[in-house]
C-alpha cells in the first residue's frame, strides 16, 4: 500500500499586523509600512483610483535600467540609516516591458543607417532584410514567452532563463556571448553619438581636421576623431555609472521622450511632403552628386547686372574666376543640374528606388537617368568635391549592419523581478513592442523610398544636402528635432549598456560556473559591480578603437544572434523531450516555431559574416568546454541532461534489436576487484591492464563485492564505490563502478556477473585476478569461488581473462623494458580475441611474446581453416573441437593421476552424477595448466606464487 502524505505549512505574509495602524499610533516607522498601500475593503473600490493619476505616477517612476540597479541605488541612499527601504511599486506591462523594449529597439541604426540601407539595397531588398530580422526576433520572443510562462520566472533576466533551461555549460557560454553583445552595443551607441556630434552638430570640434584631405587621409582623420572622442565619452559615462545609477535613472524618461518625438517627427514630415515638400536641393554635375560645401548656387555662371559672372562652384573646379580659366575636364564637358532631394511621397520616386545600387569603395554616387560625358582613360580629379561611397556594399553586409536595430527585445525579461505579473507582462509587452517596431521599420522602408531621392538615400552622411542628417531632412518641423533626439537617445542607450552589462557579468561571476571570472562578482558595499564595470569599459574601448559603426555592428550581431539561437534551442529541446517541468502557459507556442527561429538565427549569422560567425561559435565552444572541464558543477534541472537521457534510452533500445555483428564486436569488460579492510582496491594494477586493453573504447564496468547485509553495510558500499571511482579516474579508465553487498562473496560475485550492464549494453568479457594462496588448504574458499566464476562465465558464453601476478604489470606512466608476457587460453573458439589481446599488449609494451604462444596461435588458425575446408556443419565442428578437448583431458589424467585424486579429496562433496564430473575436469585442467605449463620457446616460465626479481612476468590465461 502506497501512502502519500502532503504536508502544508501555513505561514503569514511576513508583515506585522496592527489592529489600528493610524489611530493612536506614535511610531512613525510602523505608519510608514502602510504608505502607498491600497486599503480598500472590497475589490470594487480599487477601480476608483483615477487612471490619469496612475499613468502620471507610473511615468514619474519609469526606469529603463536592468533589474538590480534600483536596489543598488536604494542601498546607497539608505546607507548608514536604520530605516528599511520602501519597496518600489511593481510595474505593469506598459511601463515594465513595452516602453523599455521600444526604447532599446529603436536606436542608432534607424537614425543613421536606415536611409542609406534603403538607397543601397533598394526598397525590395531592404524590405526582405527587415522582414528576416524582425521575424527572427518575433520567433525568439515567442520562445522567450514560453520560458517566461513556465512556472515562476527567475528574478535574474534572460541569463537566468537560458542557464536554468540549458544547464551551466550552455548557460555560461550564452551568458558571456550576451554580455559581449551588450558591451559592444555600448561601443556602437557611443560611436553613433560621436558621429552625430562631429558630423551634424559641431563639425568644427574635430581634433584632426579633414578639410583639404582626400581618400585614405580623410578617412584616417575621421577615425582618429572617433577614437579620441569615443574614449572621452566612454570615460565620462563609466564615471557616471560608477558614481551612481540614480543619475541615469533620472534621465530615463528624457531618453524615452527623445525616441518617441523623433519617430513622430518623421511620420509628420512624411505627411507634410504630400502637400508641401521641404526644400533640400541637390547639385549634380553630369550624373555625379556634388558635396554641397563651399558654394551657395548650383550653377557654373549666373547673370548679374546684365553680365555673366562665375560662381563659387566655378572656382572649385577652375584655376581662376574668369570665363577663360582652365577648368577640370569633367566639369567643362558636363552640365550642372539641380534636383529636389525630398520630392515628396506623391512624386513617384518609389519606382526609381525599388532595386539596389551596390557600389565599390571610392565610386561616385550617380543620379540614375542622367547622362555624363567622360573622356576615356581619364583620371578623376577633385574627387573630394563629389559624394563618394565610403565602403564597398553588398547584401550580406547590409544584413550585418541592420540587425542590431532589432535587438533589445530582452529589456522586459531583464526586469522580471520588478514586474507585478511577469508571466503576463513579458509575453504581451515584448510581442507588442516587436510588432510596433516591425511596423515602424517596414513602413520606413517604403516611406523613405517614396519621399527621398535615390542619390540622397545613398549619401550616408548627407553631404549632398548641406551636411544635414538624411532622415532629418524628412522630419517636421525641423531637422534638428531628429539630430538632437537621436543624439540623446544614443547617449541614453550607451549609458544603459554600461549599466546592464556589468550586472550581467556579476550574475555570471556569482554563479561560480566560470572560475576565473569570480573576481568580477565583487563590488562596492551596496552591491555595485565595480570590477565588472572596469572590465566592461575595457572591452567597450576595444570596440571604440575600431572607430567605425559599420564594422562594430556585425560583431554584436553575432553575439546577439547566438544568444537568440540558444533561447530557441532551449524551448525546442524542452518540448521535444517532454520534460516534466516544461509546461508553458503561453498558448501560441510550438516547437516548430522555435526550430524555425533557431534556423533563422544560424542562417543570419553566416549571412552577416561567415568568419565572424565562426569566431563567435569558436568563443562559445571554448567557454563551453572550459566550463565542462573546469567549471563548478550545478544541478539546475536543465534540458541538456534530459537530452542525454533520451539519447541514451534510444541507443539502448537500438542495441536490443539484435546481437552485434562480428565486425562491430568488441570486448565489453567486467573487471572484478577485491577490497581490503580499509575499502581500498587490492589490485590497482588490474585497472592499469584494463586501461591498456580498452584504451577508452567500449564498455568497462569495475565491480566489487562486499559481505554482509545491505541495510548495515550501505555506508561501506558508498565508500567502496567512491574508492573505485577515484582509482578509475587515476588510471584513466572510462566506465562505470558497481558495488554489490550480499551475505557471501560467491553470491555477490554471481550477482555482478548476472546483473552487470543495462539492456543491450552488457559485458561479454570478465577480467579477474588469479586467486591468492590457492595452494594452501586453509584458504580453499578463494579457489572454489574462482572455479565457480569459471563455470558461470562458461554458462553465460562470456570470455574470461585471468592475469596472474598482475602487480608486476606496469602502470600507465611507466615504460617497462624487461620481462615477457605469457598468454594461455582454453580453446572453445575465438582466436580473434587472442589476437586482439596479443596485439594490444605487444604494441603498448615492447615485451617478447612467447614463441610457444605464437606457435599455438598458428596451430589454432590452421585447425580452424581445416575445419572450414572440409565443409563441416556447425554441430560437427563443435563435436570435433570437443573430441580434441576430451583427448587433451585424458592425456592429463594419464600423466598425473595423483593430482586428480588429491583434487577430488579436497572437494566438499563426492561426484554424485556425471553432470558434476565435467566441471571437476575443467577445474583440474586449469589447475594442471597453471602448475605445469608446456615449456615455451622462451626459457622462463611463469611462477606459481612469485616472480623472478628484475623481471615482469605474469600469467595470463584466457578462457573463450
Amino acid at each position: 500500500m502506497l501512502m502519500i502524505c502532503l504536508c502544508f505549512l501555513l505561514t503569514g505574509d511576513g508583515n506585522p499586523k496592527e489592529s489600528s495602524p493610524f489611530i493612536n499610533s506614535t511610531d512613525p516607522e510602523k505608519n510608514q509600512q502602510y504608505d502607498g498601500k491600497n486599503m480598500a475593503l472590497f475589490e470594487e473600490e480599487m477601480d476608483t483610483i483615477p487612471m490619469v493619476s496612475s499613468l502620471l505616477s507610473s511615468l514619474a517612476n519609469y526606469s529603463n535600467l536592468p533589474q538590480g540597479s534600483k536596489e543598488h541605488e536604494e542601498a546607497e541612499n539608505n546607507e548608514g540609516s536604520r530605516k528599511k527601504p520602501v519597496q518600489a511599486p511593481r510595474m505593469g506591462t506598459l511601463m515594465g516591458v513595452y516602453l523599455p523594449c521600444l526604447q532599446n529597439i529603436l536606436g542608432v541604426i534607424l537614425f543613421l543607417r536606415m536611409t542609406w540601407m534603403v538607397g543601397i539595397g533598394g526598397v525590395i531588398e531592404a524590405f526582405i532584410i527587415v522582414l528576416m530580422c524582425c521575424s527572427t526576433t518575433m520567433l525568439t520572443a515567442i520562445s522567450m514567452s514560453a520560458i517566461a510562462t513556465n512556472g515562476v520566472v527567475p528574478a535574474g533576466g534572460s541569463y537566468y532563463m537560458i542557464s536554468r533551461s540549458l544547464g551551466p555549460e550552455f548557460g555560461g557560454a550564452v551568458g558571456i556571448c550576451f554580455y559581449l553583445g551588450t558591451t559592444f552595443a555600448g561601443a556602437m551607441y557611443i560611436l553613433g553619438c560621436i558621429e552625430i556630434l562631429l558630423v551634424y552638430i559641431v563639425p568644427q570640434a574635430a581634433i584632426f581636421k579633414m578639410e583639404g584631405l582626400e581618400g585614405a587621409e580623410a578617412e584616417a582623420a575621421m577615425l582618429n576623431n572617433m577614437r579620441v572622442y569615443g574614449t572621452l565619452v566612454l570615460s565620462f559615462m563609466a564615471i557616471v555609472v560608477f558614481v551612481g545609477v540614480k543619475y541615469v535613472n533620472k534621465l530615463a524618461l528624457v531618453f524615452l521622450a527623445c525616441v518617441i518625438c523623433s519617430i513622430l517627427a518623421v511620420y509628420a514630415g512624411v505627411i507634410k511632403t504630400a502637400f508641401e515638400p521641404p526644400v533640400f536641393p541637390v547639385c549634380v554635375l553630369g550624373n555625379r552628386t556634388l558635396v554641397w560645401k563651399g558654394f551657395d548656387v548650383c550653377a557654373k555662371v549666373i547673370e548679374r547686372e546684365n553680365a555673366t559672372v562665375t560662381t563659387k562652384l566655378w572656382r572649385l573646379f577652375c584655376d581662376s574666376e574668369f570665363l577663360n580659366a582652365t577648368c577640370d575636364s569633367y566639369f567643362a564637358n558636363n552640365n550642372i543640374t539641380e534636383i529636389q532631394g525630398i520630392p515628396g511621397i506623391m512624386s513617384g520616386t518609389l519606382r526609381e528606388n525599388l532595386f539596389g545600387n551596390y557600389m565599390d569603395k571610392g565610386s561616385f554616387i550617380e543620379k540614375v537617368g542622367l547622362s555624363a560625358a567622360v573622356e576615356p582613360d581619364s583620371i578623376p580629379t577633385n574627387t573630394n568635391r563629389y559624394v563618394l561611397a565610403d565602403i564597398t556594399s553588398f547584401f550580406t553586409m547590409l544584413v550585418g549592419i541592420y540587425f542590431p536595430s532589432v535587438t533589445g527585445i530582452m529589456a522586459g525579461s531583464n526586469r522580471s523581478g520588478d514586474l507585478q505579473d511577469a508571466q503576463k507582462s513579458i509575453p504581451i509587452g515584448t510581442i507588442l513592442a516587436i510588432t510596433t517596431t516591425s511596423i515602424i521599420y517596414m513602413s520606413s522602408v517604403f516611406l523613405f523610398g517614396s519621399c527621398i531621392e535615390g542619390t540622397v538615400l545613398r549619401d550616408k552622411f548627407g553631404e549632398a544636402v548641406r551636411g544635414n542628417l538624411v532622415i532629418g531632412t524628412l522630419a517636421w518641423p525641423s531637422p534638428w528635432v531628429i539630430v538632437f533626439g537621436s543624439f540623446f537617445s544614443t547617449c541614453g542607450a550607451g549609458l544603459q549598456s554600461l549599466t546592464g552589462a556589468p550586472r550581467l557579468m556579476q550574475a555570471i561571476a556569482r554563479d561560480g560556473i566560470v572560475p576565473f571570472l569570480r573576481v568580477f562578482g565583487h563590488g562596492k558595499a551596496n552591491g555595485e559591480p565595480t570590477w565588472a564595470l572596469l572590465l566592461t569599459a575595457c572591452i567597450c574601448e576595444s570596440g571604440i578603437l575600431i572607430a567605425s559603426l559599420d564594422n562594430v555592428a556585425p560583431i554584436l550581431s553575432m553575439f546577439f544572434l547566438m544568444c537568440y539561437m540558444f533561447v530557441n534551442l532551449a524551448c525546442a529541446v524542452q518540448t521535444l523531450l517532454r520534460t516534466p517541468n516544461w509546461r508553458p502557459r503561453f498558448k501560441f507556442y510550438h516547437w516548430t516555431l522555435s526550430f524555425l527561429g533557431m534556423s533563422l538565427c544560424l542562417s543570419l549569422m553566416f549571412i552577416c559574416s561567415w568568419y565572424y560567425a565562426i569566431v563567435a561559435m569558436g568563443i562559445a565552444s571554448c567557454i563551453y568546454k572550459y566550463i565542462e572541464f573546469r567549471g563548478a558543477e550545478k544541478e539546475w534541472g536543465d534540458g541538456i541532461r534530459g537530452l542525454s537521457l533520451s539519447a541514451a534510452r534510444f541507443a539502448l533500445m537500438r542495441l536490443e534489436e539484435g546481437p552485434p555483428h562480428t565486425k562491430n564486436w568488441r570486448p565489453q569488460i567486467l573487471v572484478l576487484v577485491n577490497m581490503d579492510s580499509e575499502l581500498n582496491v587490492e589490485q590497482p594494477r588490474l585497472l592499469s591492464l584494463t586501461s591498456q586493453l580498452k584504451a577508452g573504447k567500449g564498455l568497462t564496468i569495475v565491480g566489487t563485492a562486499l559481505e554482509g547485509t545491505y541495510l548495515e553495510n550501505h555506508p561501506q558500499g558508498q565508500q567502496a564505490e567512491q574508492s573505485l571511482r577515484k582509482l578509475m579516474e587515476a588510471e584513466k579508465v572510462k566506465g562505470f563502478s558497481q558495488v554489490v553487498i550480499s551475505s557471501n562473496m560467491r553470491d555477490a560475485t554471481s550477482h555482478l556477473v548476472q546483473a552487470g550492464g543495462l539492456g543491450g549494453l552488457q559485458h561479454n568479457t570478465v577480467l579477474a585476478c588469479w586467486p591468492r594462496n590457492w595452494k594452501q588448504a586453509e584458504d580453499h574458499q578463494s579457489w572454489r569461488n574462482f572455479i565457480e566464476l569459471v563455470r558461470e562465465t562458461t554458462a553465460a558464453s562470456e570470455a574470461l581473462l585471468v592475469p596472474k601476478n598482475v602487480s608486476a604489470f606496469p602502470s600507465n606512466g611507466e615504460r617497462f623494458t624487461e620481462g615477457h608476457i605469457d598468454v594461455w587460453w582454453i580453446v572453445h573458439d575465438g582466436v580473434t580475441l587472442v589476437h586482439i589481446c596479443i596485439s594490444l599488449l605487444y604494441l603498448q609494451h615492447d615485451s617478447d611474446i612467447s614463441a610457444y604462444t605464437y606457435e599455438k596461435t598458428l596451430m589454432m588458425e590452421q585447425r580452424s581453416q581445416i575445419l572450414k575446408q572440409i565443409n563441416l556443419t556447425k554441430t560437427e565442428r563443435e563435436r570435433e573441437i570437443q573430441s580434441i578437448t576430451d583427448s587433451s583431458r585424458g592425456s592429463i589424467r594419464r600423466k598425473n593421476p595423483a593430482a586428480v585424486t588429491t583434487q577430488l579429496s579436497v572437494t566438499e562433496e563426492p561426484a554424485a552424477s556425471s553432470k558434476e564430473e565435467k566441471p571437476e575436469e575443467e577445474e583440474q585442467l586449469i589447475h594442471d595448466k597453471s602448475t605445469n605449463p608446456p615449456t615455451p620457446a622462451t626459457p622462463q616460465s611463469p611462477s606459481a606464487d612469485a616472480e623472478t626479481p628484475g623481471t615482469a612476468s605474469f600469467f595470463f590465461p584466457i578462457l573463450l
